[in-house]
């Protein structure tokens, strides 16, 4: 008589995120029908029922695998972090904000009061006369309301606790999802914990089919829009900024092949410790000039430099954040 294995119990959570990353689950399409025969669902908020005291009143590493989106921005993050590490055995940073603080993440050019201000009593569109901000405790008819408290740093998953395995990705392409949930129900030996999986150790450079000359040299930085890509020649030939030197594989070059600049999201390969840092070292190789008043002009064409270096890794880069 065939024992039939047990289920693997899993667990999907989102915190500051978009909510990309549990599209892409939902986009396995067909091959849900394999997930679902290999594991149940015990916990996903924008899917199930589950509140946070059954999570709680689970026995300890009673998840066998929880895909964490999303970093930490509030305390309710960070106790969500906390509570599904201690209830789950692999603990796994989903995408790109649990990786390296993400998007969201780059609101660390800024402080909470910073931000503050500008939502609540300077925008446009807010009416706001007696400059009320959110707080952690207010009365209302009903009693008291309690709301997270917002933190000054965004940060990633593993810089609040500890985190097996990052799965990178802006979202994570569904394939590599596919692959890596594979091998954990084969029971296929796994790498060492800490380490990014599904994906590549290379730079999307190293294996972009876009022509690229042995020694490309600009006098100009231009935004997509204002050139007439030829869809074959290399963006940064074209002086257009894409962050390919500084990223690693995994996604199947979804953007290039779309005809856009790779964005960076799937963070950096191994060797390099700071991606923006890498981007900087790479235009300063190509421009095609001599004199510090030219080479001012044309990297005052960079445009939100920050932004561009740092749009999915400022949390978890050497800079971390804005100095006050």
């Amino acid at each position: 008589m065939e024992v039939k294995k047990p289920k693997l119990k899993l667990a999907v959570y989102w915190a500051a995120a978009c909510g990309g990353c549990c599209v892409s689950v939902l986009d396995v399409h067909e091959k849900l029908f394999d997930v679902i025969s290999a594991a149940d669902l015990v916990f996903w908020p924008i899917a199930l029922d589950t509140k946070y005291h059954d999570v709680e009143e689970m026995p300890d590493e009673h998840i066998d695998i929880t895909l964490f989106n999303g970093a930490v921005r509030n305390s309710e993050n960070e106790k969500m972090a906390k509570l599904l590490r201690r209830k789950s055995k692999l603990l796994i940073a989903y995408g790109s904000c649990a990786h390296m603080g993400g998007i969201p993440g780059l609101a660390n050019l800024s402080t909470k009061y910073e931000l503050f201000k500008r939502v609540y009593l300077e925008a446009e569109s807010v009416v706001n006369p007696e400059k009320i901000i959110p707080l952690t405790d207010s009365e209302v008819p009903e009693g008291t309301l309690d709301l997270p408290e917002f933190y000054n740093d965004v940060r990633s998953l593993s810089q609040v606790t500890e985190v097996d395995y990052s799965i990178p990705g802006c979202p994570p392409q569904t394939e590599r999802l596919l692959e890596v949930f594979t091998a954990i129900v084969s029971g296929a030996t796994l790498p060492p914990k800490g380490l990014v999986i599904g994906a590549g150790i290379k730079t999307q450079c190293e294996e972009c089919t876009r022509i690229k000359t042995e020694n490309k040299r600009i006098k100009k930085l231009k935004r997509p829009w204002e050139i007439k890509d030829d869809g074959v020649t290399c963006f940064l030939e074209q002086g257009v900024l894409c962050m390919g030197p500084a990223t690693r594989t995994g996604c199947g070059h979804r953007c290039i092949k779309g005809n856009a600049p790779c964005r960076g999201c799937y963070g950096p390969p191994p060797g390099i410790v700071d991606p923006g840092a890498k981007m900087m070292s790479s235009i300063a190789s190509i421009i095609d000039e001599k004199e510090p008043k030219e080479i001012v002009k044309i990297l005052d064409d960079l445009v939100d430099t920050a932004g561009y270096f740092y749009r999915f890794s400022l949390p978890v880069s050497l800079l971390r954040r804005k100095i006050v």
